[in-house]
């Protein structure tokens, strides 16, 4: 890793965790195979041992799946990466490896629905306390701090309101009560903002988004600053089994060469978007990082170089205008998830956040007419008249019934 340390990002994204391989090959090769057999007894015990560097079995350690942690971990500015069967199961990874029973937990509340559902359902089973707050609000989280909170978890910008958190100042929060900051960089990818320059303890992301890009992938990644950290959580996983496999490794890490530039092309057209959007009669208001009218533009250009590519909005209309909508896009896929080089659109209320129940939606602000737009890489403007077709629509519909 250390050799690509003077590289631009640009440059990293395209060399990192490349390491020197049999015959020369200038990606990792795929090494699908569940074991790897060793020279002699003696070394097979050293390597249990951990006296020796080598391989055992693929849910401990495989090349292919290395190489890809490499390139994040270096991505972001860590230590080393762990590399997970998705997201979820680098959360759990996170929760299990750092929390007990009576410990207590400081959440975004504007968050990933089963990130919550983790929180209320599962980890209070073990008895594991949560408190969700607005952490993008100034004094929320000291207000929620406890003698016996050991993580502050934050997604920045949030699922699926695009709230902004300031991270130096919540890092400050959660350390002076000896508590770690977590967060979640799905949204941003380290392209647009590397969360360890502020003080952050754990990164973690879905690679099914930005950083695979492509759709194809189910994936999950926890970068650590210390080794320390390191063993701690790569213990906890190994146990878990929820690894990656050498095949999906291969194809992040593939999607990570041209994470730079898809990230500047989501950007661009995002921007355009939502400038369409805040003009559009059919539209309350639009949340993204790059309007000057959203509330934490200010702590948004001091942590990230640029807006990304998620885009939060509510129609007038509500459920219906919604319902609406979602049935009448072509370009625009009406689908889950996020990050991929096609523009996807959702209706959390009915679709990703489900699971939280109606009254957790209503306090974390998930209205009945809020739409999620994962702005793609197509040509703007088919992405613009894509909506403007569908909003077109509602106006048809709402005379029809006048």
């Amino acid at each position: 890793m250390s050799r690509n340390k003077n590289l631009q990002f640009d440059s990293k994204c395209v060399h990192s965790g490349i390491s020197d391989y049999e015959f020369g090959p200038v990606v990792p090769p795929i090494y699908q195979t569940s074991t790897f057999k060793f020279e002699s007894a003696e070394q097979g015990a050293a390597l249990f041992k951990g006296e020796a560097e080598g391989y055992i079995y693929t849910r401990m350690k495989n090349p292919t799946v290395e190489a890809m942690e490499n390139a994040i971990a270096e991505l972001e500015g860590g230590h080393k990466s762990l590399g997970c069967a998705s997201g979820m199961a680098a959360i759990n990874t996170i929760f299990i490896s750092l929390l007990q029973s009576g410990d207590h937990v400081v959440c975004s509340k504007s968050v990933y629905g089963p990130t919550l559902t983790l929180l209320q359902s599962i980890m209070s089973k073990f008895g594991v306390e949560s408190t969700f707050v607005d952490t993008d609000v100034d004094g929320e989280i000291e207000k929620a701090m406890k003698p016996n909170t050991k993580i502050v978890y934050i997604e920045t910008p949030a699922n699926p309101m695009i709230t902004i958190t300031n991270l130096e100042a919540a890092s400050k929060i959660a350390h002076k009560q000896g508590a770690l900051l977590v967060v979640d960089n799905t949204f941003m990818s380290p392209a647009l903002q590397q969360p360890f320059k502020f003080g952050v303890d754990v990164v973690l992301h879905s690679m099914t988004k930005f950083l695979n890009g492509h759709a194809d992938v189910v994936a999950g990644i926890v970068v650590v600053k210390d080794e320390e950290m390191y063993l701690k959580m790569r213990k906890t996983l190994n146990q878990l089994g929820g690894v990656i496999d050498p095949l999906n490794s291969f194809l992040v890490h593939r999607g990570l060469k041209t994470l730079s530039i898809r990230m500047q092309r989501h950007c661009e057209n995002a921007q355009l978007v939502a400038e369409y959007l805040e003009n559009h009669p059919e539209v309350k208001w639009v949340r993204y990082p790059g309007l000057r009218s959203h509330p934490n533009y200010q702590v948004g250009l001091k942590q990230h170089s640029a807006p990304g590519g998620m885009i939060s909005f509510e129609l007038k209309g509500g459920f219906k205008a919604g319902e609406v909508v979602m049935n009448s896009v072509k370009l625009c896929a009406l689908a889950v998830s996020l990050g991929g080089v096609e523009t996807l659109i959702q209706h959390p209320a009915s679709m990703t956040h489900l699971s939280m129940g109606a009254e957790a939606r209503k306090d974390a602000g998930i209205t009945e007419g809020l739409v999620r737009l994962s702005v793609g890489i197509e040509n703007v403007k088919d992405i613009i008249e894509d909506i403007e077709q569908a909003l077109v629509k509602i106006s048809m519909l709402e005379k029809a019934e006048a």
